[in-house]
């Protein structure tokens, strides 16, 4: 689209024509070069016819590709002033005037390469604004003009998104597909397609709702071009959120697929767009599809066949039929899975596609969650307020019930996006305190399934987010609540030792003095029989000793007078730490003195030479 300050493309295609006929009046008055001059007053004749056509089919097109036609229109332009003042050298002239202004044969043949060159430019011009036949079998009209002679890419570029702006529909749908391909190669052809204007067409492509074929192929496009901030901004400027919201939410689902993985790629390259999609509401129709069908198998199932998991969602869910708040009979409704009865956006097509849905093969449904699992997971991440939407849907039941019954690339995200979640309540404490609450089905229900992945799971890839997870909740746990640091103690002897170190900084949020029950917290790990693990994990790499060290130092100011402790021998650790660790790490001395003078002084027989460091 031209910016406020471009002229009218009437305007743009007046002014070249206006030359032209000041080049044909000029080479009719000609007095030397007469034969030169008539060669380019024909030249300039054929332009001037093609430049009136194609003011005709400008106004005959209803939705114009602007972009290469002011790029032609101005290069033609100046190769017709570049005309105008040769041709009007050869007028009759003083003696003086033809010694001042000397024209040889060479100045005609490189004005009339020029003019060679805007008759190319041209042709190919009118060949691609030919919208009923665009001279190729396919309807896409690919030729190399000379304007992009020395860049190729821009023309193939310029020729696609005028298809998919102005060509019939099988025609847009190819040209979506091959500028995705293009835009595959390098990010400089993504570039392009950006600054050339091929954003917009595309989201009007993806507003066919009669074609799925076409709207899968404008997703996947800007798919591929939304992996940079500054292309995703593009989107978002072109009002391109609200429209992949409502493609979302009514849509059939193989074209919900390409859509969510829209929304998760924008998301996760620009703020902005994130802060757009909350406010467009895109967390309903995620939650909503990604809980579709989660839970038929346990309202088909005898409750004594259920897992304690499931009798926890099935109690919410009783809870939320019982009640008659709308935001709650939705959540009700949502987890009831009574989806195709939803009107999605204040739209009626969200339950259009019932059976579509029903029948659907396995594999598209599990791809559709996986998409709307990685979304919600790159919309929580760094966001309290998207985080804060999710659990107000809740989103947390049904990602926990998929951690439960799903594997692979699907658990995976929903752990991620539980991570995400559990992230940005540690950094929130109204969130922490509203989603988390000791009594929320949908919390224990969480961490139950966060337990489970720990302890019975043999994957790094899914046991890191879990761990870091717990450790975020830290301070949501009463004192009473020591199920969650054995198995956390448990992994510090985990064959992996990113493992091992995630299960070391998440009990450092045990113990840590910004935790109130640090001391409570700090006697369960000890309890659990942890000092010789982080005893072990001085041994390691420095990341691992470096956690080591601060967890052995958190335990003995909260529970110095442990004989554990004594008989683990921390204190000459510590003091070892205290020379090398400390080394690398000076912003940890004060915390590793602090810990060496609560050691000694309950264990005054220790090392009663050493100076004492009085905090």
């Amino acid at each position: 689209m031209g910016s406020a300050e471009e002229k009218r493309i009437e305007d743009e295609l007046s002014y070249p024509i206006l030359l032209a006929e000041r080049v044909r009046a000029a080479a009719e008055e000609a007095e030397s070069f007469k034969v030169d001059c008539a060669e380019v007053g024909k030249q300039v004749d054929r332009l001037s016819q093609m430049l009136r056509s194609l003011v005709r089919s400008t106004t005959s097109v209803q939705s114009l590709y602007e972009r290469p036609i002011r790029r032609v229109v101005s290069e033609v332009s100046k190769n017709l002033e570049r005309a105008l003042t040769l041709v009007r050298k050869c007028k009759r002239q003083s003696i003086l005037r033809r010694v001042v202004r000397i024209t040889s044969a060479t100045d005609f043949r490189k004005v009339s390469n020029l003019l060679d060159a805007s008759i190319g430019d041209m042709k190919w011009l009118m060949g691609v604004l030919d919208t009923e036949n665009n001279g190729t079998a396919s309807g896409i009209f690919l030729s190399l003009p000379p304007i992009a002679s020395n860049d190729p890419i821009i023309s193939w570029v310029w020729s696609y998104i005028a298809t998919v702006q102005m060509g019939q529909l099988t025609d847009r749908i190819e040209a979506a597909n091959n500028l995705s391909s293009l835009a595959r190669d390098n990010d400089r052809n993504k570039k392009i397609t950006v600054e050339e204007g091929g954003i917009p067409p595309l989201l009007k492509l993806l507003k066919e709702s009669s074609s799925p074929e076409a709207q899968i192929a404008a997703a996947n496009a800007l798919f591929v071009l939304g992996n940079e901030q500054e292309r995703v901004r593009s989107i978002v400027d072109a009002m391109g959120v609200p429209i992949v919201v409502q493609v979302l939410g009514g849509s059939p689902m193989k074209v919900q697929i390409p859509v969510a993985k829209l929304v998760a790629t924008m998301a996760e390259h620009d703020p902005l767009a994130q802060e757009d999609f909350a406010r467009e509401n895109v967390i309903r129709p995620l939650v909503t599809l990604l809980s579709f069908e989660t839970f038929v198998e346990d309202s088909k199932s005898q409750l004594g066949k259920q897992s304690i998991h499931s009798i926890v969602i099935n109690k919410e869910l009783d809870k939320f039929s019982s009640t008659g708040s709308n935001s709650r009979n939705f959540s009700y409704r949502l987890y009831a899975n009574s989806y195709s009865n939803l009107h999605l956006e204040g739209s009626s097509r969200g339950g259009n596609h019932r059976k579509e849905r029903e029948n659907e093969k396995p594999e598209v449904k599990i791809q559709l969650k996986i998409n709307c699992a990685e979304a919600l997971w790159l919309l929580a991440k760094g966001s309290v307020s998207n985080s804060r939407r999710i659990t107000e849907t809740k989103g947390l039941l049904c990602l926990a019930k998929l951690v439960e019954t799903e594997e692979g690339e699907l658990q995976y995200n929903c752990l991620m996006a539980i991570m995400e979640i559990t992230a940005a309540a540690e950094s929130n404490s109204d969130l922490r305190r509203a989603a988390f609450k000791t009594n929320s089905p949908a919390a224990k229900a969480v961490i139950d399934q966060l337990l489970r992945v720990i302890k019975e799971l043999d994957s790094p890839t899914l046991q890191v987010p879990a761990i870091r997870s717990v450790g975020s909740l830290a301070r949501t746990f009463p004192a009473r609540e020591t199920r969650v640091i054995g198995p956390l103690v448990k992994q510090l002897d985990n064959k992996y030792q990113e493992v091992a170190v995630e299960a070391a900084i998440a009990l450092q949020k045990f113990a840590s003095p910004d935790n109130f029950l640090c001391m409570d917290h700090s006697k369960s790990i000890i309890e659990f029989n942890g000092v010789p693990f982080f005893m072990r994990l001085l041994r390691c790499g420095d990341r691992a000793q470096l956690h080591g060290v601060v967890l052995l130092c958190y335990l003995a100011i909260h529970a110095g007078d442990n004989e554990a402790l004594e008989q683990a021998r921390v204190l000459t650790a510590l003091e070892g730490a205290d020379r090398m660790v400390v080394a690398h790490h000076p912003d940890l001395k004060e915390l590793v003195s602090r810990a060496i003078y609560q050691l000694n002084l309950y264990h005054t027989g220790a090392h009663p030479q050493r100076q004492l460091y009085a905090p």
